[in-house]
């Protein structure tokens, strides 16, 4: 067998990459597998929120690549540029690699640059997100800096984004933060949201309104941030309302954290895998590629409509290695995908309401509790088990599945 040929060639060597890669091993351990991934470093991003609130080391959430890869892999330290499914080969700064089968799980895009002023503002006058590492730390460093009088500003973009959660437990974990220091009575929260909802399922939208109400939060939506001023402290909105013509409305702050918006990378836009909006086009229960048979797309790149979660990832690896060997073994015992996945929302220290959710909005709750609730335990699961099941069970190829449970009513 050629060097540069692969039986299972994966682009992508992140949560889902590399879950699904050391799966297929575990199913058969003669297959000769690579990954195409030319980052130094493995994450685990879920903790960002937690790490910008101060709850959470930044060093935690980060370890060396060589650290977690396995041997039994074949690590490929590149770019891919480009992919030719007709010759069954990905183009990369390194070479040109075919495969027999294929797994595309790049991630996504975070687009700093999609709004105007935001990379120029990032880190300095107060304007941060959690959508990155280093800047995690300034959002922490940022929110002990505030005073008491204080306009705080927190924003969403259009979807799909990872987490659709995460740009609200940021400001939960700020309001109950000003809260223990004692001034959130005169702190202005403002949440700015492109969605006409504070949540995309509808079974978890009173309860969070209820917690919006509870910190005084004021919420803005079909509100899309489209340019920041760091040094002058204002952020511009435009504003989409049924009925009425856009507008475009400016807003004074003295702290605001920023939630980009976020796309399919280039490589994957620009390719003959990619759907007319530029995610990867799979069948939604499969998870293999609409046109070509021998390609499969997991985690955040692919479009189908789930929440872009790494719990969505620990189903969906198993389910895409289980078909790729179906494939290969001319199975037909196929297993379906059902749009799982999570949202542990912070909604203060100490305490989280976990929604879990499948396709449509359908409420599946892993445990037999009422999901609305905030529990001690789930923030205990959130900070300590999850990271956990990424790096030693998910990472080693493992199989960790909860049942799903049927959700108390509305």
């Amino acid at each position: 067998m050629k060097s540069n040929h692969f039986d299972i060639l994966v682009v992508g060597g992140g949560c889902a990459g590399l879950t699904t890669a050391t799966r297929l091993y575990n199913l058969d351990r003669n297959l000769k597998i690579g990954v195409i991934e030319p980052s130094d470093v493995q994450n685990y991003q879920a903790a960002w929120t937690l790490v910008g609130a101060g709850a959470y080391s930044r060093a935690a959430t980060q370890r060396s690549m060589d650290s977690v890869f396995p041997s039994y892999l074949h690590r490929v330290k590149a770019y891919a540029q480009e992919f030719n499914p007709e010759n069954n080969s990905v183009k990369t700064d390194a070479g040109e690699f075919t495969y027999d089968q294929l797994v595309v799980a790049p991630g996504l895009k975070i687009n700093f640059a999609g709004i105007e002023g935001l990379e120029q503002s990032l880190g300095r006058n107060s304007v941060c997100t959690n959508y990155s590492a280093d800047m995690a730390d300034y959002t922490w460093q940022s929110l002990q800096q505030i005073k008491s009088g204080s306009r705080v500003l927190f924003t969403e973009p259009g979807m799909p984004i990872k987490c659709a959660g995460a740009p609200q437990k940021i400001m939960y974990l700020a309001a109950d933060y000003f809260r223990k220091k004692g001034n959130l009575a005169d702190m202005t929260i403002e949440f700015y949201c492109t969605k006409p909802v504070i949540f995309g399922v509808p079974y978890f939208q009173k309860p969070l309104n209820d917690i919006c109400d509870y910190y005084g939060a004021e919420r803005n939506f079909q509100h899309t941030l489209i340019a920041v001023n760091g040094d002058a402290k204002e952020a511009t909105f435009k504003v989409v309302e049924e009925g009425k013509d856009p507008k475009q409305v400016t807003k004074k702050f003295d702290f605001m954290h920023v939630t980009p918006p976020q796309c399919a990378p280039d490589f994957i836009k620009n390719s003959p895998i990619a759907d007319e909006a530029g995610w990867v086009s799979v069948d939604q229960g499969t998870l293999r590629h609409t046109k070509y048979e021998n390609i499969y797309s997991l985690g955040d790149v692919m479009n189908a409509p789930n929440a872009k979660t790494g719990a969505a990832v620990r189903k969906q690896a198993p389910i895409v290695a289980h078909n790729i060997i179906a494939d290969r073994n001319k199975r037909s015992d196929h297993k379906r995908y059902d749009g799982y996945g999570a949202c542990p929302l912070t909604v203060e220290y100490g305490k989280v309401m976990l929604a879990e959710f499948c396709y449509g909005g359908k409420v599946a709750p892993s445990f037999p509790l009422d999901p609305r609730i905030p529990r001690s335990g789930y923030w205990w699961l959130k900070k300590n088990l999850f990271p956990y099941l990424q790096w030693n069970v998910m990472f080693k190829g493992k199989d960790w599945n909860f049942p799903h449970h049927k959700p108390m009513s509305a």
